[in-house]
């Protein structure tokens, strides 16, 4: 509704227009006063469709309070439990008989929410009304009306960038406020720079565990991180840089046009496929392989799960190391030639090192694809959390222990549950070094050769 009568108010203004046009001169083109009506309908209509979508739950959650049976004295947890209870009721879920309190909260949000949902759409309804009168009586023609226009879609932009960095932020705070609850259970140096993982919930004994006391330490979670990244970007540096070069530099056009799109197919295969890929293909080979040469290799290895992850995120150094390559200006390419230069001296010794940051860029972004990878390493190199460097014996990532940590239903007091937002903290800050040496790097050599 207010899309359709914003289109209105825009096609009114483009007939008005197109009415004097031959009498008038106006400073700005038809199209520019057009956009502002729509503009002027549209927004205002919009932002009190978001407030009100947003601050009703709030209220309706607010008011449902007063339904709750002995509300002075009850704890926040209670509170919760009770919302819960009224939101089953609306939704059909029933278990039992509900008490009377909740027959009638759940009764009234009912009626709550046909109020809202009315006052919601004639409210919008009218503001997109006026609001696209009082726009449409501003097109003159000495109304600037691009100006106007530009400006607005400035401030979308802006409030655009705002939302992603807010959301960031927030991640990060949410983050940040459980890690400080599960540093007051267990010390931060026990936790940094402890070399046992074994967290168990309070009265839980691990099945070989002998009831020993739980351990938060997070150093083989991380050796195996990296252990099993640095095999996977050893495997796909390599292949996926030289890929991207034979492909810009070499191939003909043919052939660049049939291989590089079967290349980037594997950015689209599902991670469970090539967990179930690893797991059942890689990991026997590596085995099979390491046994015939005597070696003593795990069922559930570093290096099966590195190596299929390599295969996973080729296409990520191919493509955009492809990509930066070819953005290389033609005239390096030409100015070298003309010095006598093979194509191969030109690659090196020209093309490589002015696309050298775009190309670590590349890399980053792989390895940050890597360490947050989480179901090949559950399916080829199991969770057992081993400090160890050698990359035939089974480990574990932090990922990964995440994930095992928050499956089910779990109990947000306990260290071992907490303990899964300290390891996405730590994984957070390491992630964001990862990216500022990168972008060191890209800052030095970019000076070098622009």
């Amino acid at each position: 509704m207010i899309v359709v009568i914003s289109l209105l108010y825009g096609l009114v203004t483009y007939r008005i227009l197109l009415r004097s046009k031959k009498r008038q001169k106006f400073d700005s083109l038809p199209k520019y006063h057009v956009y502002w009506s729509i503009l002027g309908a549209l927004l205002p209509a919009l932002l009190f469709l978001l407030f009100f979508s947003i601050a009703d739950g709030i209220l309706f959650k607010f008011w449902v309070q007063d339904f709750y049976p002995n509300l002075s004295g009850i704890s926040q947890t209670t509170k919760e439990i009770n919302f819960i209870k009224v939101m089953n009721e609306l939704d059909g879920i029933t278990f039992g008989e509900p008490e009377q309190w909740v027959i009638l909260a759940a009764n009234e949000w009912r009626i709550w929410e046909i109020a809202a949902a009315n006052f919601i759409f004639f409210g919008c309804l009218i503001i997109a009304v006026s609001c696209g009168y009082l726009a449409s009586r501003k097109v003159t023609p000495s109304f600037k009306a691009r100006s106007h226009v530009e400006k607005i879609v400035q401030w979308i932009l802006g409030l655009s960038s705002l939302v992603a960095i807010m959301t960031t932020i927030g991640i990060v705070l949410s983050v940040l406020f459980e890690t400080v609850r599960f540093f007051d259970l267990i010390p931060p140096d026990e936790f940094l720079f402890g070399l046992t993982w074994n967290p168990q919930f309070e009265g839980a004994v691990r099945a070989g565990s002998e009831g020993g006391d739980p351990e938060y330490g997070m150093v083989p979670m991380f050796v195996g991180t990296f252990l099993i990244s640095l095999v996977a970007v050893s495997v796909a540096v390599p292949i996926g840089l030289f890929s991207a070069i034979y492909l810009a530099e070499y191939a003909a056009p043919k052939v660049r046009s049939t291989v590089k799109p079967l290349l980037e197919i594997l950015a689209g295969v599902p991670t469970v496929v090539y967990g179930f890929f690893a797991a059942l293909t890689i990991a026997p080979m590596v085995k099979s392989g390491g046994e015939a040469m005597g070696l003593t290799v795990s069922s559930e290895s570093a290096l099966a799960a590195g190596l299929v992850m390599g295969v996973m995120i080729i296409p990520f150094v191919s493509s955009l190391s492809d990509d930066v390559i070819n953005s290389v200006p033609q005239s390096l390419r030409d100015a070298a030639y003309g010095l006598g230069s093979t194509v191969s001296e030109t690659t090196r010794l020209v093309v490589l090192p002015a696309a050298l940051p775009g190309i670590v860029a590349a890399v980053i972004l792989a390895v940050s694809r890597a360490i947050g990878e989480t179901m090949i390493v559950v399916m080829a190199a199991g969770l057992a959390a081993n400090l160890t460097f050698n990359p035939l014996d089974a480990v574990t990532t932090v990922t990964t222990q995440i994930v095992t940590i928050l499956v089910g239903d779990q109990e947000f007091e306990s260290a071992k549950t907490l303990s899964a937002f300290a390891l996405a903290l730590i994984l957070i800050i390491t992630t964001l070094v990862l990216n500022f040496g990168a972008l060191q790097i890209v800052k030095r050599y970019r000076e070098q050769y622009e």
